[in-house]
């Protein structure tokens, strides 16, 4: 499945193999992971997986993150987009569509989240015709808290997420 959206500085489009370097230096950073549970990633192998994952749930539910790339120098930023959740319950829902995204640390702070988002955003109700999403950071996280309400999503509750043992916020957005 092919996905390509320009904004005024990133490009986003389908994840790759060949993305696996970048994903790896995504996932494997500790810092990255601070607010995601503490698990970065330990192998190339392990990154492979996941992109293998996003590239079943393009085939089976039409969707999955996207590739963030810079525009101007082709570089792999991370990820953002739209993901049809199945995995397991969240805060009371079982299957719904969320918005999210994971920078390599030195592209935060700059908007990209916030820039990327609002496209994912755009491409759910206006292409996909949803009639919301949903996305949840960690209570801990102010910075992507700031980004989700930069988005459009709006703050609804904290809740336990026993499964993963991470205390999380939770936010929706409709389409209007």
């Amino acid at each position: 499945m092919k996905f390509h959206i320009e904004t005024e500085r990133l490009i986003l489009r389908e994840l790759r193999l060949t993305d696996l370097e970048g994903m790896f230096e995504l996932d494997s950073d500790p810092e990255v992971h601070r607010f995601l549970g503490n698990k970065p990633i330990k192998t190339k192998e392990e990154s492979q997986i996941i992109i293998e994952k996003v590239l079943g749930q393009y085939e089976e539910y039409g969707i999955g993150r996207w590739a963030v790339i810079e525009k101007n120098t082709g570089t792999f930023m991370g990820w953002s987009g739209i993901k049809f959740n199945t995995d397991y319950n969240m805060n009371g829902f079982e299957q719904y569509y969320d918005v999210g995204y994971r920078l390599i640390k030195r592209f935060w702070g700059k908007g990209y989240a916030t820039e990327s988002g609002k496209a994912a955003v755009d491409y759910a109700f206006n292409i996909l015709n949803l009639p919301e999403l949903f996305a949840t950071t960690e209570i801990g996280n102010q910075g992507s808290h700031n980004a989700l309400l930069k988005i459009g999503l709006k703050y609804i509750d904290d809740f336990y997420f026993e499964e993963q043992q991470l205390n999380l916020r939770w936010y929706k957005i409709e389409n209007k």
